[in-house]
């Protein structure tokens, strides 16, 4: 399957990139209200800090129409390995098939997400995911 953006990663993928490049970038595109109840990824053990940048804005759900130029205030390189997250997958991979779109020709999407997919009782966090994963991550 041919993708419109740079390509999948794991949540341990992503982490390693981001460790591995030092000009990459993690965006966490989920809410104000996801980042503050729900927690945040933790980069400061190396040595960065992740970009805050909502898709789309809570409480509507309607689509940041200031994502671009939020992107660009903070990510000037467009050649910089951009990785999404959200919550699941699925608001990240739309972000970097815009952001691609846009000219930014290295964005990769978070498959699992933060908080990962549903287990059989509707909960998540206990399959996969940035938090399942073991990965840095705190409260907000």
């Amino acid at each position: 399957m041919e993708l419109d953006y740079a390509g999948d990663l794991t949540p341990k993928q992503a982490w390693a990139l981001l460790k591995e490049d030092k000009n990459s970038q993690l965006v966490d595109c989920r809410t104000t209200a996801e980042w503050s109840l729900v927690g945040v990824p933790e980069l400061e053990s190396i040595k960065k800090l992740p970009l805050f940048i909502e898709w789309q804005t809570f409480p509507m759900m309607e689509k940041n129409q200031r994502f671009l130029q939020e992107i660009s205030e903070n990510i000037t390189d467009k050649s910089t390995k951009i990785i999404f997250l959200c919550r699941s997958g699925a608001r990240s991979r739309s972000a970097a098939e815009f952001l691609t779109a846009q000219g930014f020709n290295k964005c990769y999407n978070c498959i699992e997400g933060f908080e990962g997919n549903h287990n059989e009782l509707g909960q998540r966090s206990t399959i996969n995911g940035w938090k399942f994963s073991g990965l840095p991550w705190k409260q907000g």
